[in-house]
Formats: C-alpha cells, sequence, structure tokens
C-alpha cells in the first residue's frame, strides 16, 4: 500500500481523487478516524441505478485503498450516494 501514499496528499485525498477520477462528473467528500471511513458522493452517473450498483461504483474505485495486509481502509462505516438533483 506504500506506494499509494508517497504522493504527498493524504490518504483521503487519494481516495477523494481516486472516486472523482473513477465516476464521471462526480464530487466526493472523504473522512476518516483512523481506518475507519465515511464516504459520500455526488454523481449523475447515479441517475437511474440502483443503491448497490452506486456503490459497487464507489467500492470498485476505492479496492486499491481496501487491499492487503497494510491496507488504508479497514472499513467503510457510512457511503452515501446521491444525483445532484
Amino acid at each position: 500500500m506504500s506506494s499509494l501514499s508517497w504522493t504527498g496528499e493524504t490518504i483521503e485525498e487519494q481516495v477523494k481523487k481516486a472516486i472523482e477520477t473513477a465516476i464521471p462528473e462526480s464530487h466526493a467528500e472523504v473522512f476518516s478516524n483512523g481506518n475507519h471511513f465515511e464516504i459520500s458522493v455526488v454523481s449523475s452517473a447515479f441517475e437511474g441505478k440502483k443503491l448497490l450498483d452506486k456503490q459497487r461504483l464507489v467500492y470498485s474505485a476505492i479496492t486499491p485503498f481496501m487491499s492487503g495486509p497494510d491496507a488504508p481502509i479497514h472499513a467503510v462505516d457510512r457511503l452515501k450516494t446521491a444525483t445532484p438533483s
């Protein structure tokens, strides 16, 4: 996981960037308390999608941060997905 943290950005900033890169027209807010995270994402890409599909989009973007023995994200305690409207 060290390859993700060498950029000088916080893990929260890296996670935010990963989500906003992976999900078109999105805005993410990422907070953590150690290795437990709360994530909120607003995107028009969520239009017409079921909750589980929205969550899958977010989790696919942050998988590298949840993989391996030294993963910085142990748990996502709250994941909120919404459309701009």
